[in-house]
């Protein structure tokens, strides 16, 4: 394997304007500026192939500064970083229509093996990205981070510098990759604009986020797993509802040009391409007979928030309606894809990826207990058919990852939370934000204090979260930077806690 830094610094190089060895030089196209300014990336790993993604924006923050007519990409996937073992490549047609993004299939490839890849548009060539295939067995450990919530305003993306420099097979993203809206205070850089509404704005944010080098560096060293939450459309959304824009019609089509967006700069599949204001991303992937993660969308099929009536959902008093059975988190369908799909895991640990705290956060109150309407308090019956199917199929190592909540938390995952000492169903790890601004301290006390099969939970810092799995242990460690508004800050472990094989629950290592 090459040294990380080597690699890096190689990969983030600007593109060359001459066509390399292996590349055949297609129709003559001219480029204002560099047209590869917003990287590459990689992700959804199978056993034999992979999505490789870039998007020719040679003005990015300007709509990209393409023409209207489609160019060909050429890309080349490789066993070695002198790219002198090709072992897949291939020409995709861009269009304006996806904002000349391009989601290349590389297939034929060898099961757990490290590959490069990189891609030339015209005279243009592409940084070199590293990727790695899911393995078929899994006899070496499996490693991995996840992260959530980056707002570009509130500090700077240094946890991904430490990210890309780590040993890791797979990065998974558990939603707010951009925010549509500013918001805190002590901001390090701005968004420029107002809130995107439109497909142009959105690709704006897009490519100002994407225009990040450390983020960038991220996505050129691993493969990534990725699902949306709320603000890459706006904020605390449920399905067509919205706070903030009530007519659920005009809604709807900023949530298409939200999700259209969305597709255009994440490498993912042709199969989660939108239609319309619907986009299908909740997947099943398999790492060998170690892992199967399973990522769910908790937003685009939810119930309308309980208790709140047209308000924001926020921490309020209980009502009626929260209990109702037939409100639901992932919606029907997914839920019942979700089952299937956990009968037929056959991985020693099973990742559930979702997007927020998934354990109870009770709140008491002058007024009774208060609960947070926008996560799974506020859809109690949804969590606990979650959790019966976890049971009903008897998965051996269910661990639930989420984010959204801006801090860490590790928890205990129960049917009956009156009593906490009873069995612990699967055990839960929240990574806090990579940038956005976390709860205060007396808030984080209190969920301690008020919730015990909580046994962790901190957000005073910003980070991110790394697993390591083996035939023995579940490895968690929380990543910490120590100063979100230094672009140079070093990050520190704050915190390991380690899961055995067979028996759920968080235990500090």
């Amino acid at each position: 394997m090459i040294p990380r830094r080597r690699f890096l610094m190689g990969s983030l190089a600007s593109a060359a304007f001459a066509a390399p060895a292996g590349f055949v030089r297609g129709a003559p196209v001219a480029f204002s500026a560099d047209p590869f300014t917003l990287g590459v990336a990689s992700g959804c790993p199978r056993q034999d192939r992979i999505i490789l993604w870039t998007r020719l924006a040679p003005q990015p923050l300007d709509g990209g500064g393409m023409w209207d007519a489609p160019v060909d990409v050429e890309w080349q996937v490789a066993e070695d970083e002198a790219f002198s073992r090709i072992a897949s490549r291939g020409v995709v047609r861009t269009t304006a229509g996806l904002a000349h993004s391009v989601h290349a299939e590389a297939t034929g490839l060898r099961p757990d093996r490290l590959y490069w890849y990189r891609f030339r548009a015209g005279p243009a060539l592409s940084p070199v990205g590293r990727t790695r295939t899911a393995p078929a067995e899994s006899a070496r450990p499996f490693r991995f981070a996840f992260a959530s919530c980056q707002q570009y305003e509130q500090g700077y993306f240094a946890a991904y510098r430490d990210m890309a420099a780590r040993d890791l097979d797979l990065v998974v993203h558990l939603g707010d990759y951009i925010y549509e809206k500013s918001w805190g205070s002590h901001h390090v850089r701005q968004h420029g604009v107002g809130i995107p509404t439109t497909l142009e704005e959105f690709r704006n944010r897009y490519a100002l986020y994407k225009s990040d080098h450390d983020l960038q560096a991220a996505h050129a060293a691993f493969p990534w797993l990725s699902v949306w939450d709320d603000h890459e459309v706006m904020d605390d959304y449920a399905n067509d509802r919205s706070y903030t824009v009530r007519d659920p019609a005009q809604f709807l089509k900023i949530r298409a040009a939200a999700y259209q967006a969305y597709y255009e700069h994440m490498p993912l599949p042709p199969s989660a391409r939108p239609r319309g204001a619907d986009a299908t991303i909740y997947e099943h992937y398999r790492f060998g007979d170690m892992l199967d993660v399973l990522l769910l969308d908790d937003r685009q099929y939810r119930s309308a928030s309980a208790c709140v009536g047209s308000g924001r959902p926020t921490w309020v008093s209980d009502c009626a309606g929260r209990t109702d059975e037939t409100r639901t988190m992932l919606g029907e369908k997914q839920e019942q894809w979700l089952d299937a799909r956990l009968r037929e895991s056959r991985g020693r640990w099973t990742i559930v990826a979702q997007q927020t705290l998934m354990a109870q956060d009770k709140r008491d109150g002058d007024d009774g207990p208060h609960f947070w309407m926008d996560g799974w308090d506020g859809y109690p019956n949804a969590r606990r058919r979650l959790l019966d199917s976890l049971v009903a199929h008897r998965r051996r190592n269910p661990i639930v990852i989420g984010g959204d909540r801006h801090a860490f938390f590790a928890a205990d995952l129960k049917h009956d939370l009156a009593r906490p000492d009873g069995p612990t169903i699967a055990t839960e790890f929240v990574g806090t934000s990579i940038s956005s601004d976390g709860p205060s301290e007396s808030s984080v006390r209190k969920a301690l204090a008020e919730n015990p099969h909580l046994a962790y939970a901190r957000g005073d810092r910003r980070g991110y979260a790394t697993v390591e799995l083996d035939a023995r242990h579940c490895t968690v460690g929380f990543e910490a930077l120590d100063d979100v508004k230094d672009a140079r800050s070093t990050v520190r472990r704050l915190t390991t806690f380690v899961v055995e094989d067979g028996a759920p629950g968080a235990k500090t290592a």
